[in-house]
């Protein structure tokens, strides 16, 4: 059988480096770093004391009523925000998003932390008298995928997609399997994430995943594949593309990205935070999209990496692009743009995924900013500091969680 194929219309974010798609996409081409000291509490007590903030994020300039936003957590906010750019880009109308055959998914990997710490923290102080009846519709996980529903009066369908890291790419890949399968015609695609609370940032720190030794130049603290990474460095954000059948949106006049050609996942079956060594398990992700595109592995050009920042992932994901393509894996540009926007966990995905759309629209591989000192596990093209043009037909975006998620997409140049 034929496979309905699926296109990219519209994309919307909020990111530590843009709160919007031109500015975000602006910001990835210059190679501008997000990552600061924390302003959202106060971290004079925590061993991290820097992330990639959203800065200055008002929800009432994104179209969203500001007694509404006391209501939502702040990764619905988010999601809502990328949500309504997005789909004034697809210039989608609220009939079409009345559909039936319009839905969305959303990832995330930690939910309404903010609330959790906040209404903790009113627990202990005044017991449970004092915590607010909000606070479980705003803290849990399906909260933004549904706030969205309701603000933009979307039934089709609202799924929400939490597998840590990889939340915001099986996302896209669950809309891109809902539209194949003829359940919907039209489907965003999101993640958001605002993990930066004093709760997580400790919890992280406690398991050595964040960096502690860049404080004093947060700038050059996210380093993947660089020989002197030591951690991944907190981000928030959110990021909604809108994913359609091509025919639907042949017959509306859409503006068309690029193709979203494949999905493909795998589990690593090994542990809660490691991944498995060696780079085959997680290179089955990337098999299976390959084949789920109908390309070769030598089709593509470009490999948005997961990329943390972390020893184990950035060694591990350059195993996984030997095990999967090859020899190609050192013809191809690679790069982690979260070396500018901090890892956003569940919004990472799509911000990548997005990054890699624009790249192949604008014919330029981004960079990998603070790229200094060669590691000799990682002896890729990591397109170290400065991004470079050249034509992109197929890239591969990919997403590696904790407890062994893993998910690649696969975009392609759109040729009708």
């Amino acid at each position: 059988m034929t496979k309905r194929r699926v296109v990219i219309t519209g994309m919307g974010a909020v990111t530590p480096i843009g709160k919007n798609i031109n500015d975000f996409w602006a910001a990835i081409r210059a190679g501008k770093c997000g990552v600061a000291p924390i302003t959202l509490f106060d971290a004079s007590n925590c061993p991290v004391k820097i992330a990639a903030e959203v800065k200055d994020f008002k929800p009432e300039e994104h179209d969203i009523d500001p007694k509404e936003a006391r209501r939502m957590a702040r990764f619905t906010q988010f999601l809502l925000a990328a949500s309504k750019e997005a789909v004034a880009d697809a210039s989608l109308t609220p009939e079409d998003l009345a559909q039936d055959t319009t839905g969305i998914v959303a990832g995330t990997g930690l939910g309404g932390l903010d609330i959790v710490d906040s209404t903790y923290t009113q627990y202990m102080n005044g017991g449970k008298r004092k915590v607010s009846p909000l606070a479980m519709p705003q803290l849990i996980p399906n909260e933004a995928g549904a706030n969205v529903s309701i603000a933009l009066g979307i039934t089709g369908q609202a799924h929400t997609v939490c597998t840590a890291c990889a939340s915001g790419t099986d996302a896209i890949g669950v809309a891109l399997d809902a539209i194949r399968s003829g359940r919907l015609d039209i489907c965003l695609a999101g993640g958001s994430e605002s993990g930066i609370t004093d709760y997580s940032i400790k919890s992280f720190a406690g398991m050595h995943a964040l960096t502690d030794k860049f404080n004093d130049c947060p700038e050059k603290a996210s380093r993947p594949f660089d020989l002197n990474r030591s951690g991944f460095v907190m981000g928030e954000g959110g990021a909604v593309m809108i994913l359609e059948e091509l025919e639907h949106a042949k017959a509306r006049g859409a503006k068309i990205y690029a193709e979203l050609a494949g999905y493909g996942a795998s589990a690593d079956a090994y542990h809660i935070t490691s991944p498995r060594p060696g780079g085959e398990t997680c290179a089955k992700a990337l098999t299976r999209a390959i084949k789920d595109a109908g390309i070769a592995p030598t089709d593509i050009n470009y490999y948005n990496a997961h990329g943390t920042s972390t020893h184990l992932n950035d060694a591990t994901e350059t195993a996984m692009l030997k095990v999967a393509l090859g020899e190609h894996a050192y013809k191809i540009k690679v790069s982690s743009t979260k070396s500018m926007t901090g890892h956003c966990v569940g919004a990472a995905g799509v911000c990548e995924a997005i990054v890699s759309t624009l790249a192949i629209r604008d014919s330029f591989y981004p960079a990998t900013i603070n790229y200094e000192t060669p590691d000799p596990e990682c002896d890729l093209d990591y397109v170290p500091n400065k991004g470079v043009e050249g034509n992109i037909d197929v890239a591969a975006s990919a997403s590696l969680g904790f407890g062994g998620h893993n998910g690649v997409v696969i975009i392609k140049k759109y040729n009708g």
